[in-house]
């Protein structure tokens, strides 16, 4: 777009006219200003020319208020990551189309609201998921996935979408070592380990859990061969709810002389900063370990969809069971995990 612009017939006139403004702003602020104005309006005729010759508008949502768009209606309007936009943000560009299509996944990650009282009156909840809730009938599922290996995405498939996923052939039995299990749970309940409780902002730290996710992530190096890791540039991701863990994990791999060479292999993040990536292998530290089975925002179950489903052949869950598994979902995981442990693809 910007070539375009520059190359406009009427570009260099707009670039003299602004040469001129800043050479008359030191003398003659008055007509500087009018020849501002000219070319103000001389640069929004050569955007008009641009636009209206365009079938393709591609902007945020908040930026289809533009007032180059005034009047402009679409035949079709497509937003992409409807799930995390704004409802209000939405109708921006809703009331310049004719037909919507959103294209998104509600299951997953919604937008991320930082006023409670905004939270609490139901800001967070978009219009792709009321449009999901009263409309079913006009929700299209695309079936099909491309990324996980079958193992692993089955569980996410019968608890979020109806066991309707499929993974696609060239994916479904696809994995990083032979006879190796794609999806693994490692039980922290009878190693003594504890969460801490550091601030509202930072959350929680489980440092020995920490410390086994690194010694994982070691072993199946080894396990794998560094020099395949690094001639296949073998992928790993990291990724723990709690802010604290996600820093005490990096300064863990940080001080490693074994992961020194595959630091540029290994991305350690949030559930948040993983939202739309993958990786080959992934581990996931859920840190919460107490008596009471308090689990915190781990509640969010589509939190851990997203966690679950970023890994392409090998994932890890690290976690304490007991703790976990007062809640339905984790226990209904556990049993899932034990069950297909040893099934073949």
């Amino acid at each position: 777009y910007e070539r375009r612009f520059e190359s406009h017939p009427k570009y260099d006139t707009l670039w003299s006219m602004r040469k001129t403004v800043r050479e008359l702003y030191r003398t003659n602020k008055d007509k500087a200003r009018a020849v501002k104005e000219k070319a103000e309006a001389l640069e929004y005729e050569i955007r008009e020319s641009l636009f209206s010759d365009s079938r393709v508008v591609a902007c945020t949502l908040v930026g289809a208020a533009n007032p180059i768009l005034y009047g402009r209606n679409f035949q079709s309007l497509f937003i992409d990551e409807a799930a995390q936009a704004l409802e209000a943000a939405c109708w921006i560009p809703i009331t310049k189309s004719h037909r919507v299509i959103f294209a998104g996944d509600h299951k997953q990650l919604p937008p991320t609201i930082k006023c409670f009282e905004a939270e609490r009156a139901g800001l967070s909840h978009t219009l792709m998921e009321k449009l999901a809730e009263t409309k079913p009938m006009a929700v299209s599922l695309l079936n099909v996935q491309y990324r996980m290996h079958e193992s692993i995405m089955r569980f996410s498939s019968e608890w979020f979408y109806d066991g309707k996923l499929k993974a696609a052939e060239e994916v479904k039995c696809r994995g990083v070592l032979d006879f190796d299990n794609p999806l693994e749970w490692i039980n922290t309940e009878e190693l003594s380990f504890e969460e801490e409780y550091l601030s509202q902002s930072a959350g929680r730290v489980n440092r020995m859990e920490g410390e086994l996710t690194l010694a994982l992530l070691t072993q199946f190096i080894e396990k794998i061969g560094p020099d395949r890791v690094k001639e296949e540039q073998i992928d790993f991701g990291i990724i723990s709810p709690y802010k604290e863990q996600v820093y005490f994990l990096r300064h863990l791999i940080k001080e490693s002389k074994f992961l020194k060479p595959f630091r540029k292999y290994i991305t350690v993040n949030s559930v948040d900063g993983f939202q739309g990536q993958e990786r080959d292998v992934v581990i996931i530290s859920l840190v919460r370990s107490n008596e009471t089975g308090e689990i915190g925002f781990l509640k969010e179950l589509r939190r851990m969809n997203v966690a679950m489903t970023r890994a392409r052949m090998k994932l890890m869950i690290i976690g304490n069971v007991a703790t976990l598994s007062h809640h339905a979902f984790y226990r209904k995981l556990w049993e899932w995990v034990e069950k297909t442990k040893n099934s073949e693809c």
